[in-house]
C-alpha cells in the first residue's frame, strides 16, 4: 500500500514541527519548506529524517501530494506554493484547520488562554504519557522534557492541543484558529488583550473565546482560571459544567500557599475545604503553579488520583524556550525564555527572582511584531521594572564590560533572539571559564 504524503509550507515553524512530526508517526511520507533561517525546530526536524526544500516555488508541489498544510507566515494561502497546491485540485488546508481535523475521532483536550498554553498542554500531556494512556498531542514548542518532541500520535482515545486564539490565516481568514477545534475537555489559563492586528479591543477577544467556549458539548468540561477578570467575566455566560482554580478561595480548587526554594516550587492546593496537601515542582512562578494546577484538575477528571498527579508532576523539567537553562560558566547562570507579551515577561522576571533572590538579573530582550510593540508600548515598559538590566543594542560588548559573576542572564523574545546563544556562550567562556553544565532544557514556563 502507498504511503499518505503530507506537505508542510513554513514547516520549521513550532506548531508545524508539530503537525509533522505526528504526521509521520501516523504513517505519513512528510516533507515540506522553509526559509533558510535558523529555528529551534531545526534539530527535531533532523532528527526526524524530514526533508526540508528552501524557499517557497511552485514547482515543489506535484500531484501526489494528498494532504497539504499551511502555516500563516509566508503569506498563508496566497504563499506560491500554497496556489499551486489548490490549482491542482489537492487538499490545501491552514495548520489550524488541519489539526482540528485531526483531533475528530478523539476526546479532545484543548488548552486556551493568552499565556500559558504551552506549559499546560505540555503538563497534561506529561502526566497523561507517564501514567500509561498514551495521548496524541500537538504542542506548541519543540520539545517537552522526558517526552520528546512536541508531536506524537498515540495508541489512546485522548487527544491534547494547544488552542491558538490568533488568525487561521493573516491574508485570507481572520477567525480564530482555535474555532477549528472541538474539545470534549477545554482549560482557559486567562485572557487579556494581545494580537493588536487580529482583535480591535479586549471585548472583542473575550467574544472569541466565548464562541470558543460554547463549542465544548453539554457533556464536556471547563477548567478555567478564576483568578484572571475576563475569564469570570465571559464563564457567567457559559451554560456548561465549569470547575475553577486559582489562589482565590473562592476557585474550586485553590493555592492556599506556597513558597519557591532555587529550582523548586512548592504549593498547597484545596478542594474547595479539603486539603489535598502539597505538591512539587521543578518549574519556577507562581503562573506555573496555576498551570499545573489546571493540568492537575483535568488528569484527576480523567481518573488519576491526586497522589499519581503529585508523583508525576516531580517528574516534570519543561519544555524548550520556557525559562530553559542554557549553561552555568563559575556563578554566572544563562537561561532562554520565550516571553514576549508584557504580562509573560512580568511573569518571568518574577519567577526568576523567586528561584534566584540574590543574583542581578540581565534581560536582553528582542521585540516580536510592531504591532504588538506599538499597542502596547507603555505595558512593556512597565514589563522591565524587576530587571536590573533591559538593553539589546550592543549586548556583548555591553557584557564584556559589565558582567559580574552571580549574574543571571535571560535572552527573551519571540523571534530569533536564540539564536544569540552561541555568541554568549563563548563570551562567558572567555570571562568566566568552562561552561559548567551541558545545556539542560530543563525549567519551563509560560508561553
Amino acid at each position: 500500500m502507498r504511503k499518505k504524503k503530507a506537505y508542510l509550507i513554513g514547516i520549521k515553524g513550532i506548531a508545524m514541527t508539530a503537525l509533522a512530526v505526528y504526521l509521520k508517526q501516523k504513517g505519513y511520507q512528510v516533507t515540506g519548506s522553509d526559509v533558510e533561517d535558523i529555528f529551534p525546530t531545526d534539530e527535531v526536524l533532523k532528527k526526524q529524517n524530514i526533508k526540508i526544500k528552501t524557499g517557497f516555488y511552485p514547482e515543489n508541489i506535484d500531484a501526489n501530494y494528498d494532504l497539504v498544510i499551511v502555516t500563516g507566515a509566508h503569506g498563508g494561502m496566497t504563499n506560491p506554493e500554497a496556489v499551486e497546491a489548490k490549482k491542482r485540485g489537492l487538499t490545501t488546508l491552514m495548520n489550524g484547520q488541519a489539526l482540528g481535523n485531526i483531533m475528530k475521532g478523539n476526546v479532545g483536550i484543548s488548552v486556551a488562554g493568552c499565556h500559558g498554553k504551552t506549559t499546560t498542554s505540555a503538563l497534561i500531556a506529561f502526566l497523561l504519557a507517564k501514567a500509561g494512556l498514551d495521548p496524541s498531542y500537538i504542542i506548541g514548542t519543540s520539545d517537552i522534557n522526558g517526552l520528546g518532541p512536541a508531536g506524537h500520535f498515540g495508541k489512546g482515545n485522548y487527544f491534547i492541543a494547544e488552542a491558538d486564539e490568533y488568525m487561521t490565516c493573516p491574508k485570507t481568514d481572520t477567525r480564530p484558529r482555535f474555532l477549528w477545534q472541538n474539545p470534549k475537555i477545554l482549560v482557559i489559563t486567562n485572557i487579556e488583550y494581545d494580537h493588536p492586528d487580529a482583535f480591535s479591543d479586549i471585548a472583542d477577544v473575550k467574544k472569541a473565546f466565548l464562541h470558543f467556549l460554547a463549542k465544548v458539548p453539554n457533556d464536556g468540561l471547563i477548567v478555567a482560571c478564576a483568578d484572571n477578570e475576563n475569564v469570570r467575566d465571559i464563564l457567567s455566560k457559559v451554560k456548561r459544567e465549569v470547575l475553577t482554580y486559582g489562589f482565590s478561595p473562592q476557585s474550586d480548587f485553590h493555592i492556599k500557599s506556597y513558597s519557591f526554594g532555587e529550582g523548586l516550587s512548592f504549593g498547597r492546593v484545596y478542594h474547595q475545604k479539603l486539603d489535598l496537601g502539597d505538591y512539587m515542582l521543578k518549574i519556577p512562578g507562581k503562573h506555573n503553579l496555576l498551570n499545573a494546577l489546571a493540568a492537575s484538575i483535568v488528569a484527576n477528571q480523567l481518573g488519576l488520583s491526586w497522589d499519581k498527579v503529585g508523583d508525576i508532576l516531580k517528574l516534570y523539567t519543561g519544555c524548550k524556550r520556557r525559562f530553559e537553562k542554557i549553561g552555568q560558566f563559575k556563578q554566572v547562570l544563562l537561561y532562554d525564555d520565550y516571553a514576549h507579551h508584557p504580562t509573560e515577561i512580568s511573569a518571568t522576571i518574577s519567577a526568576a527572582r523567586e528561584w534566584f533572590p540574590h543574583r542581578r538579573i540581565v534581560v536582553i530582550f528582542q521585540p516580536h511584531t510592531f504591532s504588538r510593540t506599538k499597542a502596547l508600548f507603555a505595558e512593556f515598559t512597565k514589563a522591565f521594572t524587576g530587571a536590573d538590566l533591559a538593553d539589546k543594542e550592543a549586548v556583548l560588548s555591553f557584557l564584556q564590560a559589565n558582567a559580574k559573576d552571580n549574574d543571571l542572564v535571560i535572552t527573551m523574545g519571540a523571534g530569533d533572539i536564540f539564536t544569540w546563544q552561541k555568541d554568549l556562550t563563548l563570551l562567558f567562556k572567555s570571562l568566566f571559564g568552562n561552561c559548567h553544565s551541558e545545556r539542560s532544557r530543563g525549567i519551563s514556563q509560560l508561553v
